[in-house]
C-alpha cells in the first residue's frame, strides 16, 4: 500500500506578474512587521537575471545549501551531525548582514523639530539595529527592473551556462529582457531545513505539508537557514529564534487565501492540494540530476484514480482533502497540463511551489534605418529564437533541461495561437491546429488552460480544504514526543507529520 499524503502546493504564473510587490508588503504588514525581523521578506520578488535576495543565494557553491547525492541516497551539503559541530560556533556559509542588507529607517523627528531656516530639512537614515547614521547600499528589491545590471544582472548565477555572446545580446537595448520571480517558503516534500535542526523545532505538518518553526524548540543555531538552498529561513536577531513562511496558516485553517496571493494584483497565484506517496521521497530526490524534475512529478498521484482515493482514505486522509485534490488547480497545471515547473529542482528540496514560466513577446531590432521591426519573420516564432535562451530558463527550473522548457513554451504559445484565432480570427486554424498537435494540446485543453489563467474566479484559483482540529491536536502530540528527524520525514504509519 502507498503511504499517501496530502501537500497543499502552490502555481505562480509568471506571465501575469507585474512585479508590484504588493504580496510582500502584504506579508511584511502581517507577519515581520517587528523587531528583528525588519531585514525579514518571506516574500519577495526578484528580477530576473538578477542576483536576488540574499545576494546569489542560487550559489550553493558559497551557500551549501540543499542536498547531494551519495549513493543511493542524498545527504546535507553543508549541515548535518558531523558538519553541525564543525560549523558550530563558526559558520561561513551562512548569508551575513551584507548579503541581505542592514534595515533602515528615516530621522522623520528632523522634519518635524528643524527651526525655521532658507533650507529644506532632510530626513537622515538610520538603522534599525544600530540607531547610527548609515548610508543605504542594498535592499530586497534593489536590483528592480534591471537596477545597476553590472553589479546584478549580470552576476547572476544562471548566467554560468551561457555563451559570453548571449550573455552580452541579453543586455543590448533592442533585445533586453526581464521578468518577475515572486518568493516564498516552497514547504518542500523533503525539506533540508527540517533536517538539519539539531532541536528538531522545525517540522512538516502531516495534515497539509506546511513546513514551521516551533519557537519554544528553535535554539538558533541556524543550521536550519545553511540547509535551506531557497534562504527563506530566516534569523531572528532580536528574539534569537529562526522564523519563516508559515504559508498563512491561521488564513488556510478558516478558508481564507494566504495574505500575498489574496493581495496579488496580477492574479498569478493559485493554491490546491496534492497526493503523493511518501514512501518514493527517497527514491525520486537520488535520482539523477537530469530527471529530477521528471521524478519529481511521477510521485504525484491522481486524485481520481478510485484506487488512489481508497488507499488515501486508508492513510487517513479526510474525504474533503481528497475532493479539494480533485479540484486543484495546482494538479492541473503541473500533472495534468504540464506546464508549471520547481524551482531549481537540482537542490533536491522536492519543492511543493511550481512556476509557469514567462513567454516573452515577439523579439524586435533596429534596422539601418533605426526603426524597430520584428526580428522574427512571423509573429510566432519559433522557441529556439526566443529573446530569453532556452538554456537560462532551463538552469532556473529543469536542472539544465532545455527540451524540457521548449516543450513548455510550446504548450504556452500554442495556448496563445488558439485564442487568437477564435478572438481574432487572423491565423490559418490549419497552422493552429498544427501548432496545438505538436504541442500535445487539443483546443478544448487549451480553452480550459486559458479559461484558469485569464478568466479564474477566487474560488477556482484558491481552492482550500477544510481544517481538521482533531488530526492537527494529534499530530502535535506526536511532534512534542519526536525525538530526532531524518529527513526523509515521514514515517510509516498513516496520516502522521515527521
Amino acid at each position: 500500500m502507498k503511504n499517501i499524503k496530502s501537500q497543499i502546493s502552490i502555481v505562480f504564473h509568471l506571465d501575469k506578474c507585474i512585479g508590484c510587490h504588493t504580496c510582500s508588503i502584504a506579508c511584511k504588514n502581517v507577519w515581520t512587521d517587528r523587531k528583528g525581523a525588519e531585514y525579514m521578506w518571506w516574500n519577495n520578488v526578484e528580477t530576473k537575471p538578477g542576483t536576488g535576495y540574499p545576494h546569489k543565494w542560487e550559489d550553493q557553491d558559497a551557500y551549501k545549501g540543499g542536498w547531494e547525492k551519495k549513493g543511493d541516497s542524498v545527504r546535507l551539503k553543508g549541515a548535518g551531525k558531523a558538519k553541525g559541530l564543525k560549523t558550530l560556533f563558526h559558520n561561513t556559509h551562512l548569508p551575513t548582514m551584507d548579503n541581505y542588507y542592514e534595515p533602515w529607517t528615516y530621522q522623520y523627528s528632523k522634519l518635524l523639530d528643524a527651526p525655521e531656516g532658507d533650507d529644506q530639512p532632510t530626513a537622515e537614515p538610520i538603522s534599525m539595529i544600530t540607531g547610527e547614521k548609515i548610508t543605504p547600499k542594498a535592499g530586497p528589491n534593489w536590483d528592480d527592473d534591471l537596477g545597476g545590471s553590472p553589479e546584478y544582472a549580470r552576476n547572476d548565477v544562471n548566467m554560468k551556462d551561457l555563451s559570453p555572446a548571449e550573455q552580452e545580446t541579453m543586455f543590448q537595448l533592442e533585445r533586453m529582457v526581464m521578468f518577475y520571480v515572486p518568493r516564498i517558503c516552497n514547504h518542500c516534500l523533503n525539506p533540508a531545513c527540517v533536517a538539519a535542526c539539531p532541536s528538531g523545532a522545525i517540522y512538516k505538518r502531516g495534515e497539509d505539508g506546511i513546513v514551521l518553526v516551533n519557537q519554544e524548540v528553535c535554539r538558533g543555531w541556524r543550521m536550519c537557514v545553511t540547509a535551506c538552498p531557497y534562504k527563506k529561513v530566516y534569523f531572528n536577531w532580536h528574539t534569537g529564534k529562526s522564523e519563516k513562511c508559515i504559508l498563512c496558516y491561521p488564513r488556510i485553517e478558516t478558508d481564507q487565501a494566504p495574505a500575498c496571493m489574496h493581495s496579488c494584483v496580477g492574479r498569478i497565484r493559485y493554491l490546491g492540494v496534492m497526493l503523493y506517496d511518501a514512501d518514493r521521497l527517497e527514491e525520486m530526490a537520488s535520482c539523477n540530476e537530469k530527471d529530477l524534475q521528471k521524478k519529481q512529478l511521477d510521485i504525484y498521484l491522481d486524485p481520481n484514480d478510485p484506487e488512489v482515493i481508497r488507499e488515501a482514505k486508508e492513510c487517513g486522509i479526510a474525504d474533503s482533502s481528497i475532493q479539494a485534490a480533485q479540484k486543484s488547480p495546482v494538479y492541473k497545471y503541473v500533472k495534468e497540463w504540464g506546464i508549471a515547473l520547481p524551482l531549481h529542482p537540482e537542490f533536491r528540496t522536492l519543492p511543493s511551489l511550481f512556476y509557469v514560466p514567462p513567454l516573452l513577446p515577439a523579439m524586435a531590432q533596429k534596422n539601418e534605418n533605426d526603426h524597430y521591426h520584428t526580428a522574427s519573420s512571423y509573429l510566432w516564432e519559433d522557441m529556439d529564437n526566443s529573446r530569453l535562451p532556452l538554456q537560462y530558463l532551463a538552469s532556473l527550473f529543469s536542472a539544465g533541461n532545455t527540451g524540457t522548457i521548449r516543450n513548455v513554451l510550446k504548450k504556452l504559445m500554442s495556448v496563445r495561437m488558439h485564442r487568437r484565432a477564435v478572438t481574432v480570427g487572423d491565423l490559418d486554424r490549419n497552422e493552429v491546429d498544427k501548432a496545438l498537435l505538436e504541442s500535445g494540446l487539443t483546443a478544448e485543453v487549451a480553452d480550459d488552460i486559458y479559461r484558469l489563467t485569464s478568466l479564474a474566479k477566487l474560488r477556482d484559483r484558491f481552492v482550500i480544504p477544510p481544517a481538521h482540529r482533531e488530526e492537527a491536536i494529534e499530530m502535535l502530540e506526536e511532534t512534542h514526543e519526536r525525538k530526532g528527524n531524518t529527513g526523509f520525514g515521514f514515517t510509516k504509519k498513516p496520516n502522521r507529520g515527521l
